[in-house]
């Protein structure tokens, strides 16, 4: 599904992507681990177009990525929840939700609203608050699902367990999961390598800015070397 070749990202004359290359199989997850500054969350700014490649070829579904716009990438099927969350916190969580689907036919706005509510019950609850009023987790929902009534077909979740509960993160990977299990593909940038690494298929450790490892999630959790370095093991 998608295929990153030798990325190079420069932020002026810092090189924060260094090479990188990794690829997505539809209906897969896969998880990019590593410290700040690995180059993480630069890869998926370069694969939704906030940023440039200096270098390397992006393909997704065999169409380049490159100079593309970012709504552009958005209708090829690509949402990006950004890390940090990026609501609008005036607006209630239904105009949070609608801004989502800008790209789609008002049409199917109220179906996929509909799906929306039935995996995500409490955004119905919350329709008419403002965003900016719920909690930590309960905006990673909301960001979460904003993302999904673009209706993509690979999703971009950067540090979605950032600042949350050891519960809430709980409830974070059981809504990755169910929306794997929807057909949507995943890239997952985690600095909680546990969480990125139990939920992924494959995974890729990142180190200033470069793929250092890479193998199945299943062998990265037994890897000695990961587990010191990122599983506190």
């Amino acid at each position: 599904m998608l295929e990153v070749e030798n990325l190079w990202v420069r932020y002026g004359t810092v090189e924060a992507v260094k090479g990188v290359s990794f690829t997505v199989s539809a209906g897969s997850i896969v998880s990019l681990i590593g410290a700040n500054g690995a180059g993480k969350t630069t890869s998926l700014r370069a694969l939704t177009g906030l940023v440039q490649p200096g270098a390397g070829e992006l393909r997704f579904e065999s169409t380049s990525l490159v100079g593309l716009a970012p709504h552009q990438i958005v209708s090829l099927g690509i949402a990006h929840v950004p890390e940090g969350r990026r609501l609008f916190p005036k607006m209630t969580v239904l105009e949070n939700l609608t801004m989502g689907a800008y790209l789609r036919p008002r049409i199917d706005v109220a179906s996929t609203l509909t799906m929306i509510y039935e995996h995500f019950p409490i955004l119905k609850e919350r329709g008419r608050q403002r965003a900016g009023s719920l909690s930590g987790g309960e905006q990673q929902m909301l960001a979460i699902a904003r993302a999904l009534m673009s209706r993509p077909k690979l999703l971009l979740l950067d540090e979605p367990s950032m600042g949350l509960s050891p519960i809430m993160t709980a409830e974070v990977g059981k809504v990755i999961r169910q929306i794997n299990s929807l057909r949507v593909s995943i890239i997952l940038v985690e600095q909680n390598a546990m969480l990125a690494l139990t939920l992924a298929q494959y995974g890729y450790v990142l180190q200033t800015g470069q793929v250092v490892m890479q193998g199945k999630a299943e062998d990265l959790l037994r890897d000695e070397g990961v587990k010191k370095a990122y599983l506190g093991l």
